[in-house]
């Protein structure tokens, strides 16, 4: 019981840091439509600042707001117009919430597993208590 239990806590790990991830995914995506969403509004020309990474930006002319480049997966990415872009993400954001809707329900089932596996232990352990004072050995009698 105690490997099965010790491999329980290690998927459940597991499952959290899946949940986690698919978390970060869709608050990227989340703040992808949004910043898709703000280009619909702006002109030709507008002056942007397009994040570089490290908290780092750089200015930026747009030149158009229509087109975007989306990335499809494997390091390829294709022109889309802002629409299409918007439906993509919105497709990627729905399938990452049924992940995670899966993830969750694992969790919880193996996290019920643990618990029943401590209800176990717990039994075992008060039974063996109550017995503490009773080894199963008979005291010998003297002159015997």
């Amino acid at each position: 019981m105690a490997l099965e239990s010790r491999y329980l806590e290690e998927t459940v790990n597991e499952i959290q840091s899946r949940i986690n991830m698919t978390n970060s995914a869709i608050t990227e995506l989340r703040v992808s439509n949004m910043t898709l969403e703000g280009l619909e509004t702006e002109n030709k020309d507008a002056q942007l600042f397009v994040p570089i990474g490290g908290g780092s930006y750089i200015k930026a002319k747009l030149e158009t707001s229509n087109k975007v480049v989306v990335g499809i997966g494997a390091d390829v990415a294709v022109e889309k117009t802002l629409k299409e872009a918007k439906e993509e993400l919105e497709t990627r954001i729905a399938e990452l919430e049924k992940t995670r809707e899966a993830l969750v329900q694992q969790f919880s089932q193996v996290a019920e597993r643990i618990q029943g596996n401590r209800a176990q232990i717990e039994e075992i352990t008060a039974k063996l208590r109550k017995g503490e004072g009773q080894s199963g050995v008979r005291k010998a009698k003297k002159g015997a």
